[in-house]
């Protein structure tokens, strides 16, 4: 009997006390319209823990109206403050940061990112436990949660509207100017593409998303070998891994491990897919100490072939150097003058079309937040609302109680300085 007395204290306890989650309303210039939290999403959580509350902040901007979250019984609340959790998209100003919160967002700080290094003395300062999506792992630390397959679905797209463009084939309507992933697939049933040849790199999300893309447009994949040798009367895609597109320098043979732990013994063989590709669709990770895809150099070889670069991953003069910039939503393309290496018009006739938008998720918002809030609840919100069992939050915490964790301590510097 005292066993089921205590065990029913316990669980009351455990209700009483509330846990509360504000979502916040984005701050930072340019505006993202993206949500961690959807209204449906919020209020399955809800339905799920009944000792869970969420309140999310009024937004004129965001994707999902106010009026929606009302809709689905989600309070509307200005002041957070109560709350426990804050939970954001983009860099949360430092003056709105709330002292001794635990806070989500992508906080572009892990990396000493020098524009926001006042940010990360601000989190210190106000001894705030910082959990960036990007450090969410499992433990094996592989990410789980991320914007990526969108990244990949709508520059796909983009690869796409931009060939379209630069050859008067058709007229798309921009991702962003549709109301959602539907719209924009519709959009897709007026392309008619020739028999041409579309390189694909990388193998994560971001690729899959592509992928997705590219199968709405049933574009028929086909081997490495294929795609240099054979030709076809339709187009077609090939998706290269490190395998196929770099080769040890010394006996020109590839390992995975030693390519991962030593890629500076690496060089590219990409050039040799370039000579059979029409467009170019980067999704990898690139290493800074691993060879480019190809050299400036190459770009004026008579057998260069690519005229559209989709360049996804966005690393500003890194693994595709024609990559001299990122551009915006509003203006995604710009041309890459081969004869005079400098940036030109995007749909000239010496030039390349590189599309390197750097925030592409933003571009289809309200799918792009379901997507990220589905993972959030079921990968990560049961580590919050529960107990941390598998560590998820602790590994992901940049700074707790005024300290750097042990795994971020290579911030000191940074954070400190």
């Amino acid at each position: 009997m005292a066993n089921v007395i205590f065990y029913i204290c316990r669980l009351n306890k455990k209700f009483m006390n509330k846990i509360k989650i504000g979502v916040l309303r984005e701050e930072k210039s340019p505006i993202d319209k993206r949500v961690p939290l959807t209204p449906l999403i919020c209020a399955e959580l809800m339905r799920k823990y009944a000792h869970l509350e969420i309140y999310v902040q009024p937004s004129k901007i965001r994707c999902y109206e106010d009026s929606e979250y009302t809709a689905f019984g989600v309070p509307l609340k200005e002041d957070l403050s109560n709350c426990d959790i804050l939970m954001g998209v983009k860099e949360v100003p430092k003056d709105l940061l709330l002292k001794n919160k635990k806070y989500f967002f992508f906080s572009h700080t892990i990396k000493k990112q020098a524009h926001n290094i006042k940010l990360m003395h601000t989190l210190i300062e106000k001894k705030i436990q910082m959990i960036d999506y990007e450090t969410l792992t499992d433990k094996n630390h592989n990410r789980i949660i991320g914007f990526g397959r969108y990244a990949g679905i709508v520059g796909a797209y983009n690869g796409i509207l931009g060939y379209g463009k630069k050859y008067d084939l058709f007229q798309l309507k921009p991702a962003n100017l549709c109301r959602d992933r539907a719209e924009m697939e519709n959009e897709l049933k007026r392309v008619k593409l020739p028999n041409i040849k579309i390189a694909l790199t990388g193998g994560g999300r971001v690729a899959n998303g592509a992928i997705e893309t590219l199968s709405a447009l049933r574009i028929r994949k086909v081997t490495p070998e294929e795609f240099l040798m054979a030709s076809f009367r339709e187009p077609v895609y090939c998706q290269l891994n490190p395998r196929d597109y770099v080769e040890r320098k010394n006996d020109h043979n590839f390992d995975l491990q030693d390519f991962f732990a030593h890629p500076e013994h690496f060089e590219s063989v990409f050039p040799k897919y370039a000579k059979a590709t029409d467009i170019f669709i980067s999704a990898h990770f690139w290493d800074p100490r691993a060879p480019k895809m190809f050299e400036l150099s190459d770009i004026k070889e008579q057998d260069f072939h690519i005229s559209v670069i989709a360049d996804i991953t966005c690393d500003i003069n890194g693994s595709v150097p024609t990559t001299i910039r990122s551009t915006s939503i509003d203006k995604p393309f710009y041309g890459y003058n081969i004869k005079e290496d400098k940036e030109d018009l995007p749909f000239n006739k010496d030039t390349i079309c590189i599309m390197a938008v750097d925030n592409l998720p933003c571009e289809l918002p309200r799918d792009a937040s379901d997507d990220f809030g589905k993972d959030l609840m079921e990968r990560v919100l049961p580590s919050i609302i529960n107990e941390d069992k598998d560590g998820i939050i602790d590994r992901a915490s940049i700074c707790k109680e005024g300290k750097l964790t042990p795994a971020f301590e290579y911030l000191s510097d940074y954070a400190m300085g």
